[in-house]
């Protein structure tokens, strides 16, 4: 996925598969200029880890996960420093034309913060709490109250965030002591389960009774454990009709943080569940934060829920491809993809739905090329050194020389000009982009 995807707005129809799975009908609830809920499309957001109080630095990661695609960006505000920072934080963010909705994070003294630098509440789109972090004892609804007035008076929607490393342990330790009394005890898991459930239906439904209506709560109840959270977004999907956040809570790092977030929300996706989704990466030293940002994206985009960059499809290469030729093409091709889709989103809508194939030998090489709208299927190893190119199922011309990956590009630029133009030619197929002939190049045909 592109790494400078523009944010979307994320309007009433934005880029989204007509073969989507339905989605489940919450509410729609308007974050900024953000709508979610309500079956449209999901939403991509992120979370900045640099210290809020450090302006600057807070302002260009939010930039830099804006610019890499990320809807909504959630922003830490834990002390008085990072409350006055917020403002300022958005200021800058209008100066540079950076529209993205900042959603305020509250632990323990949100109430205080809001309370004293109200121009914090004013800046933010969406104020996050977490019921058991409110407060303690009895001042704990007197807390949480005072946080959905404050919603309330500045217009704010709120995400309620129960997480299991926080629940209420208060609402917890009387769970299990009903639990105990049982003639049949459940299992201490399940317990949890419902723990965490009601800590976020119960808030919610105190909320709506404060004033704040049910198109102004998002809900989310975070694990780590892939199949736990299968199982309370299930049973949370069907006892509410909240809009749901969903994303596994201390993922992890690496590969490990991203097959757990992708095998938990891809269940949840396929049925429908979920409005808007974060993948909690832990960065590696010195990696991106924006990499969350884009295994969102990809997520999305391969199960069909929506569209943000031509999908290339390449073989992993075999015995049949020892060259590292292929590698290369492919990889410039992606890089090629990256620096277009800015002005293609631009000036070719549509083209973010483009499928490409770039793959290594005859054994599956025409084949999936014929499967996508315009494909390139390079020599393997000992085979002869003709590089056929398919556009819309059908072989459109033979490559061959030094410049195969330029002509390539060259190709596939004239491809979405002319089927993803305002004005388009004739359908994209080899009649227009050029025809079949054993020695002939996109240079030699004059397709430059």
């Amino acid at each position: 996925m592109t790494e400078n995807a523009t944010p979307s707005p994320v309007p009433d129809d934005p880029a989204v598969s007509p073969e989507s799975s339905p989605r489940r009908r919450s509410h729609v609830v308007r974050v900024g200029r953000v709508r979610l809920g309500g079956g449209l499309p999901v939403v991509v957001q992120s979370m900045t880890n640099t210290d809020t109080a450090d302006v600057d630095a807070t302002t260009q990661q939010v930039r830099e996960l804006a610019a890499a695609g990320s809807e909504l960006v959630r922003i830490t505000v834990n002390v008085p420093e990072a409350a006055a920072a917020v403002p300022r934080i958005q200021e800058k963010l209008e100066a540079a034309s950076c529209e993205v909705p900042l959603v305020g994070d509250f632990h323990y003294n949100g109430h205080q913060l809001l309370r004293k630098f109200p121009e914090c509440a004013r800046a933010l789109a969406k104020l996050r709490i977490n019921p058991g972090n409110v407060g303690f004892g009895r001042k704990r609804d007197s807390q949480f109250a005072e946080l959905v007035e404050i919603a309330l008076k500045h217009e704010k929607p709120i995400r309620i965030g129960v997480n299991w490393g926080s629940l209420d342990q208060a609402l917890l330790t009387r769970m299990m002591d009903e639990n105990a009394r049982r003639a049949e005890p459940r299992p201490a898991n399940e317990v949890l389960r419902e723990a965490l459930l009601r800590s976020a239906l119960e808030s919610a439904r105190r909320a709506e009774e404060l004033g704040l209506g049910a198109d102004r709560i998002v809900i989310s109840c975070k694990v780590s454990g892939v199949l736990d959270l299968i199982a309370i977004y299930r049973e949370l999907a069907r006892r509410c009709s909240y809009a749901l956040h969903l994303g596994l809570t201390e993922a992890g790092m690496g590969s490990r943080g991203i097959v757990a977030s992708s095998a938990a929300l891809s269940s949840l996706l396929l049925d429908g569940v979920g409005d808007t989704i974060r993948i909690s990466l832990t960065p590696e030293p010195g990696g991106s934060r924006t990499r969350e940002v884009l295994v969102a994206q990809e997520l999305l985009q391969v199960l069909e829920l929506r569209h943000f960059s031509p999908q290339v499809s390449a073989c992993p290469g075999c015995g049949r491809t020892t060259s590292t030729f292929f590698q290369e093409l492919a990889g410039k091709i992606e890089l090629y993809l990256r620096g277009r889709m800015p002005i293609w989103r631009e000036r070719y809508p549509g083209a973010e739905k483009l499928k490409l194939a770039v793959m290594g030998c005859v054994v599956n090489g025409p084949g999936e090329s014929k499967h996508a709208d315009i494909g390139i299927s390079l020599p393997g190893t000992g085979e002869t050194p003709n590089v056929p190119v398919f556009i819309d199922g059908k072989k459109a011309v033979t490559l061959r020389g030094t410049r195969i990956a330029e002509e390539f590009q060259e190709l596939v630029e004239r491809y979405v000009q002319q089927r993803f133009g305002k004005n388009p030619g004739p359908t994209a197929t080899q009649a227009s982009l050029g025809s079949e002939h054993p020695a002939t190049s996109p240079s030699q045909s004059g397709l430059r």
